[in-house]
């Protein structure tokens, strides 16, 4: 391949990749599709890194052994964090907060996801990050970001990087899972993800009226804590979103069922959005792709470890279309009125975690089957 084809095609995966942010399974799948289209795999495992086997010697190019690639030396599990953010960037210094928490879980042999949500005011212990200044400290999950992303001596620009680097080690150390990549895209971000793939249909479980949209897509008023004036509303039954829709129904937690009840709508539009994806055959349309990246730009921060997001976006390009498995975990408030400090997972969805470390996640859902989402 030669330098000018090498250029824009680095752009391209990484681009799709880039969708991986929120739709890490479809992504993986686009990517997948084509670098095989550009290149053959070598036959086998690979061993040890991953290098150019073509010598130096070779008579022609076309005796050179072909380059795995990227990613073909993953192996599961592994462990993907993916975090929506509430970015106010019209007001100087507003911190990040974790407005949505997702892990999804690949299983060993990458053919099978789980994606769960971890509730937002979730009390868990968070260590004390130097970097940020912040001496650690038992509170809610969302300030992990929030502090991790301290600055210190530049109040005016938080930074999205350190936040998520503390949340990663947080949720961790809760879970128990060793966090392999991850991203954080922005609530613009996801608006214009969702438009720029024609909007989403998505099967709508329950009433929902919105706090801060009006029918027309404006905000409506506010003072103080309190919005003023008319409500959009999310009746039941299959819907067409646009992405202001998708993302304002995503982000209702005023609603019968609470933070948990916008858990599942978080993972139900992520789960229609793959299937957006797959249907559409963005795989076999690189422009389709490219509008996607354009889409994002900035609003998306990616961390993976050492490892390109390609990398995991190609090894996961196995993965069926029904591989991916919806889990809501059950929680209950950690004091009531005045004494609230926050949720707590029930005893079934810590052992959820503990079956998902050891690799029999399918065989406990299969005994507690209301654990598994239905869209």
């Amino acid at each position: 391949m030669t330098q000018e084809t090498a250029g824009p095609r680095r752009r391209w995966t990484l681009g799709v990749a880039a969708v991986v942010a929120v739709l890490l399974v479809a992504a993986g799948a686009v990517v997948a599709a084509r670098l095989l289209s550009r290149s053959t795999p070598a036959p086998g495992p690979v061993a040890g890194p991953a290098t150019p086997t073509a010598s130096a010697s070779s008579p022609a190019p076309a005796q050179a052994s072909p380059t795995p690639p990227p990613g073909a030396d993953l192996t599961g599990p592994l462990n993907l964090l993916l975090v929506g953010v509430d970015t106010r960037v019209s007001v100087p210094g507003w911190e990040p907060h974790a407005d949505a928490v997702l892990v999804l879980h690949m299983a060993a042999g990458l053919d099978r996801g789980y994606l769960f949500s971890l509730p937002r005011d979730l009390v868990v212990d968070i260590p004390a990050y130097p970097k940020a200044g912040y001496p650690g400290g038992r509170t809610k999950l969302t300030h992990a970001m929030s502090y991790g992303s301290r600055v210190p001596g530049d109040k005016k620009h938080p930074s999205t990087a350190q936040g998520y680097e503390l949340l990663r080690t947080t949720v961790s150390r809760y879970t128990g899972l060793r966090i392999d990549a991850g991203a954080v895209i922005t609530f613009n971000g996801f608006d214009k993800l969702v438009d720029t793939l024609g909007g989403v249909d998505l099967h709508i479980d329950q009433r929902v009226a919105s706090i801060h949209r009006r029918p027309d897509g404006t905000y409506r008023d506010r003072v103080g804590n309190t919005y003023t004036g008319p409500q959009m509303v999310y009746q039941p039954g299959d819907r067409h979103l646009t992405g202001w829709q998708a993302l304002d129904y995503a982000r209702q937690r005023y609603t019968a069922g609470g933070d948990y009840t916008r858990q599942r709508h978080q993972q139900q539009l992520i789960r229609a959005l793959v299937r957006k994806i797959l249907d559409q055959g963005l795989a076999r349309d690189p422009g389709r792709v490219e509008q996607v990246v354009a889409a994002l730009g900035k609003t998306l921060v990616y961390a993976g470890g050492g490892r390109g997001l390609v990398d995991f976006a190609y090894a996961l390009g196995g993965l069926p279309a029904d591989g991916l498995v919806l889990v809501g975990l059950p929680g209950d408030a950690v004091g009531k009125g005045a004494a609230y400090r926050g949720e707590q997972l029930r005893p079934v969805g810590r052992q959820f975690l503990a079956e998902l470390r050891a690799d029999r996640a399918e065989q406990f859902l299969k005994t507690h089957p209301t654990l598994r989402v239905r869209t």
